[in-house]
């Protein structure tokens, strides 16, 4: 009795199909991740930029070596509120402020010690409240510069500007020494503490 020892066939083109599939894969992630890391690049020069804090004059809020991001795109939409923690130029000084931007275009501005007025109205700075209550306590003012003054007489913010102050009242070069800040000086709004990583959150405006 013959023992039949015929073996199938094995089609070359099949055997090759599990290989070809694997490396279509391989080169479907290599895209993806290619792709993924041109957007990150695209979305962090174009609409989103870190800026580390120097200096004391936004504390309590904000200290030296935090780093934030800033939103690039936002004040392309619409114009700066009050408020709002904003990075912008100062040619003058050759580098970029961080402030608050009290009032905009159109408003009238006084600061009379603790008191911040806007168009005739106390502003309610609830953000730096418990410093100047602690300034207060110890039978002194949170603020030592007024404004208008003789640097910047006019309380007016023009059309194109806005009036910024450091959170730090006595502590900061603002728009009571600088001047309003033109629009177009303004890098844009920072909106998220990434480092140090106790601090990271969304800034509040």
């Amino acid at each position: 009795m013959q023992q039949d020892t015929h073996q199938e066939a094995v089609d070359p083109v099949e055997a090759e199909k599990p290989a070809k599939k694997k490396k279509n894969e391989l080169v479907e992630w290599l895209k993806a991740l290619l792709i993924a890391l041109i957007l990150v690049v695209l979305i962090r020069w174009l609409l989103f930029k870190p800026f580390i804090v120097q200096g004391p004059s936004m504390q309590p809020n904000f200290v030296t070596g935090q780093k934030l991001i800033v939103n690039e795109i936002l004040y392309d939409i619409r114009k700066p509120q009050r408020g709002e923690v904003v990075v912008f130029h100062v040619p003058s000084e050759g580098r970029d402020f961080i402030k608050r931007v009290i009032a905009v275009a159109g408003d009238t501005v006084q600061v009379e010690g603790d008191k911040v007025i806007v168009n005739g109205e106390p502003v309610n700075e609830t953000y730096i409240q418990k410093a100047v209550d602690e300034a207060h306590a110890d039978d002194r003012l949170y603020n030592n510069t007024n404004f208008p003054n003789a640097q910047v007489p006019d309380g007016k913010v023009p059309e194109g500007h806005v009036f910024v102050l450091g959170d730090n009242r006595s502590n900061s070069t603002d728009s009571r020494m600088i001047g309003y800040v033109p629009l177009e000086d303004i890098v844009g709004r920072a909106d998220l503490i990434f480092w140090p990583l106790k601090d990271i959150g969304l800034i509040d405006h």
